[in-house]
């Protein structure tokens, strides 16, 4: 029996092992990618999760961004001159750092997310700002897909475009903001990254939003055909080519 105070299962044995051997560089998966340095993790990036750069737009225009990115980018290390030149403060920096983070590593560990590369010695731009232990990284993963799936358990959602449902349901003003944008046509990456807010905090409105009737998937879309697949693809899963597997089953898929 499982209790409370057991690990859950890692959702990358690669990150685990990488961790075990300190190692630095970027984890590159189909939703995103790690970065690590001494084997603690120190930037994450998703297209699903909005970066840094958006969620303080209000705070830093994109002006600021592009300074920093010229003058410190180069020799990684933007995150420190944001906040000797005045424009972060050190604190703000780092739980804005933080959150960025956690939300872009929950894509990039999704479950099935394809095979797993590791290139050594990569650096990110941004520089060491708090690391985080792959550990700790890999528990809040866990917890927040236990809670979308306690939310509404259909993840279908998350990455389909979301049309307004019911008009009748009652909603936040923080809710209206998505249902604003839940034109039949954007995700919710598209409405979180228009919206500048976490990708995870959008998926958790958008999934109460659904699981009230207020939003669904549109009609005409339809759903994906199973198709078939051949019993040698299941021994080739640790082979680079997977992905193009994954893509060229997508494409039957459509047809």
């Amino acid at each position: 029996m499982t209790t409370a105070l057991e690990a859950p299962p890692p959702l990358s044995p690669m990150l685990v092992r990488l961790a075990e051997e300190r190692a630095t560089g970027a984890l590159l998966r189909d939703h995103g990618t790690l970065y690590l340095a001494e084997g603690q993790v120190v930037h994450a990036e998703s297209p699903a999760a909005p970066g840094l750069e958006v969620l303080l737009t209000k705070r830093l225009p994109r002006e600021g961004w592009q300074e920093a990115f010229d003058r410190a980018g180069p020799c990684g290390r933007v995150g420190r001159f944001l906040v000797d030149s005045g424009r972060l403060a050190d604190g703000e920096l780092e739980l804005a750092h933080l959150g960025a983070l956690f939300d872009a590593a929950f894509f990039a560990l999704a479950p099935g997310s394809g095979p797993t590369r590791f290139r050594h010695g990569v650096a990110h731009w941004m520089g060491p700002v708090r690391p985080v232990s792959a550990t700790v990284v890999a528990r809040e993963c866990q917890r927040r897909r236990e809670l979308l799936d306690e939310l509404w358990p259909y993840p279908e959602t998350d990455n389909s475009p979301v049309v307004r449902g019911d008009p009748s349901v009652h909603v936040t003003r923080r809710q209206q903001d998505v249902l604003d944008l839940a034109d039949g046509v954007r995700t919710p990456a598209d409405i979180a990254r228009e919206l500048g807010r976490p990708g995870f905090h959008t998926l958790i409105d958008v999934r109460r939003l659904a699981a009230a009737g207020a939003v669904t998937t549109p009609r005409e879309t339809p759903e994906p055909v199973p198709v078939a697949m051949p019993p040698w693809i299941g021994q080739v899963t640790e082979d680079p080519d997977v992905a193009l597997l994954r893509r060229l089953r997508n494409a039957l898929e459509a047809l």
